[in-house]
């Protein structure tokens, strides 16, 4: 395998009226783009969708978990393993934590700051004291202290990451050696058109009110706007792979990504807005040079009269491929599924896609053709 391979996802995906990622006001989140007011979904929120899609098909024990809580966490965990009381466990989990200079928050049993890791790492520093659990908490403080210091408690940290870490990596500000560069980069998502923001007034009625009492129980607004979101990513398997230390690991984890990344969605206000959908294209491309964000197609915004999703859908082909003419860097691999029509007969959106991104398939072939080239890639190196 050279030694860049890059894996470029890119979506359209129309979404109705739905505040998926509040700003500060509790509006739907927003940026300018080509003089525009877009409406916009921050990276972090739909990778954290993304993460938690992971789990409809992992043992919840091969992901990772985000928490300021990993001493409680340990803690139940040594207590489950070695049935030593709650308030011995939670000594040694505070000094197991301690000894890897991880800082300690505010709060007792809390660290200053969210710690990203996979739970089978926490069940291998169970094991390191599930032997000796009795005796460590029959220690004073201090002893306590001494008699966990050489056990490699950030070793388990720094190996055996899961898929989750490996990909969007973890930052430990001061302790660099916990530091796991991501192998993924995500996009905030951006309407390919100008959008507005708009208010959703409601009343809640009081359904005990007596007859002779009128008016609402409850008033408020909701923001909300609706759009076609062009959303981008692109996983480094090079650096995947490294992470991981496994090449089908790797290959497993880019499937695993492009996957969840496609069918997930944040659920902010869900239930007010019911706003699942499913993208109306997604196309992948394997890249050996660098990655490419196509949202340049979107600089000047899709007019609302036009049929906005085929329209976006044209203006990405034709990005893609002029691009890849007047760049001369053809990728090793390209894919695509959507629902915009044939590529035969006069159908302009099916033609242009399939001249720019070859012919349509089912979301499993994109991702069966997918891990194919990916694994001869690794297999070849």
């Amino acid at each position: 395998m050279t030694d860049r391979l890059y894996v470029d996802v890119h979506i359209l995906q129309t979404v109705p009226p739905a505040n998926l990622n509040r700003d500060d006001n509790g509006n739907p989140k927003e940026a300018y783009f080509g003089g525009k007011r877009r409406s916009r979904v921050s990276s972090q929120a739909w990778k954290r969708a993304t993460r938690i899609h992971f789990a409809e098909s992992r043992d919840p024990q091969d992901l990772a978990t985000r928490t300021k809580r990993i001493a409680a966490q340990l803690a139940k965990g040594i207590a489950e393993r070695t049935g030593v009381p709650a308030d011995g466990t939670r000594r040694i989990a505070e000094a197991l934590i301690k000894s890897t200079g991880i800082s300690a928050g505010k709060k007792d049993g809390e660290t200053a700051y969210l710690l990203f890791y996979g739970r089978r790492q926490l069940d291998a520093i169970v094991e390191l004291v599930a032997d000796t659990a009795t005796d460590l908490a029959a220690l004073d403080a201090k002893a306590l202290d001494e008699a966990v210091k050489a056990l490699p408690v950030k070793d388990q940290l720094q190996t055996g990451h899961p898929a989750d870490v490996a990909l969007f990596g973890r930052m430990v500000a001061d302790i660099p050696g916990l530091n796991v560069d991501a192998a993924t980069q995500v996009a905030h998502a951006i309407s390919t058109h100008a959008a507005e923001l708009e208010f959703d007034y409601y009343t809640a009625v009081d359904d005990e009110n007596s007859a002779e009492e009128t008016g609402a129980g409850m008033i408020g607004t909701i923001g909300f706007n609706s759009a076609t979101l062009y959303r981008y990513a692109t996983v480094g398997l090079h650096q995947l792979r490294g992470n991981l230390g496994d090449d089908k690991a790797a290959v497993d984890a880019v499937d695993l990504f492009v996957d969840s990344f496609a069918r997930s969605m944040p659920t902010g206000y869900g239930n007010s807005f019911a706003h699942r959908t499913r993208p109306s294209l997604v196309a992948v491309v394997v890249r050996a040079d660098q990655p490419v964000n196509l949202v340049s197609a979107y600089e000047n915004a899709v007019p609302a009269s036009s049929g906005i999703v085929a329209e976006s859908a044209r203006r990405l082909a034709d990005e893609f491929a002029t691009a890849t003419e007047q760049w001369g860097d053809t990728p090793l691999y390209v894919g695509v599924c959507h629902t915009l029509g044939t590529d035969t007969g006069t159908d302009q959106t099916g033609q242009k896609l399939a001249d720019a991104f070859g012919t349509n398939r089912t979301f499993t072939e994109l991702r069966d053709g997918l891990r194919i080239v990916l694994t001869e890639r690794v297999n070849d190196n």
